[in-house]
């Protein structure tokens, strides 16, 4: 039932204006956090904005805003920074590009160290088989020598075989040792088998047992030698 005395209706009239403010401080609220949200989200956006604009600008620009002394420190050190990653980047491949030339030419040195000892095994084996050629006409003319009957003189067929036998010594640079009697004892050309009594001065050459060889300046056998005491028989 309603009251429509004068005191029930300024009662109600307040409480309608009570409930009207309390709607209007609701609403207030309401936008304010909103407000809160939209300004705390746009703080957390400028940050990312911030932290991506510094990781890109480097090290020195975020140093610039606390130093700009220290900061184009910085910056000159990265700059030295990106200039050795430069130039060890190119010494990587410098490196790279030694190291494949290196193994080329390792791999040319020994194909060519097998070149070359084949063409060595090669000249080798075709002096080898000249001399034998040689060597082998020799000896068919002391068989042809032998072959002669017994009574005959075979001495001038045995000199003309020694004299085509030394010139195929001398083709192949090859000369005898034979000393002189009384010539002087070479310790390097000459072996010495006794010493001996002989008319030569003493210390000298007395008489030559075998004879040496040498080829090209080289001993291959000692001439063995007799030496004087310098007594006469």
């Amino acid at each position: 039932m309603t009251d429509e005395s004068p005191e029930g209706r300024v009662s109600e009239s307040e409480d309608a204006d009570a409930a009207a403010e309390a709607e209007r401080n609701g609403e207030a609220e309401a936008v304010g956090a909103e407000a809160t949200d939209g300004e705390m989200a746009g703080g957390e956006a400028m940050d990312d904005e911030a932290a991506e604009a510094g990781a890109e600008d480097g090290v020195s620009s975020r140093v610039a805003a606390y130093d700009e002394e220290l900061a184009d420190e910085v910056a000159e050190l990265e700059s030295r920074v990106a200039r050795l990653e430069t130039e060890l980047a190119e010494k990587d491949e410098e490196a790279d590009e030694l190291q494949d030339r290196l193994k080329r030419t390792q791999a040319d040195f020994q194909n060519y160290k097998k070149r070359a000892k084949k063409r060595q095994d090669q000249i080798r084996e075709t002096a080898t088989e000249d001399f034998v050629e040689r060597v082998v006409t020799v000896r068919d003319n002391l068989v042809r020598a032998l072959d002669q009957d017994e009574d005959a003189d075979i001495r001038p067929g045995i000199e003309s075989t020694l004299e085509e036998f030394d010139r195929i010594l001398a083709t192949e640079d090859v000369s005898t040792i034979d000393p002189e009697p009384g010539t002087d004892v070479d310790p390097t050309r000459h072996e010495v088998m006794m010493r001996v009594a002989s008319d030569q001065p003493e210390g000298t050459v007395a008489d030559v047992y075998q004879p040496g060889y040498e080829m090209a300046e080289k001993v291959i056998r000692e001439a063995q030698i007799t030496v004087s005491t310098g007594d006469e028989e």
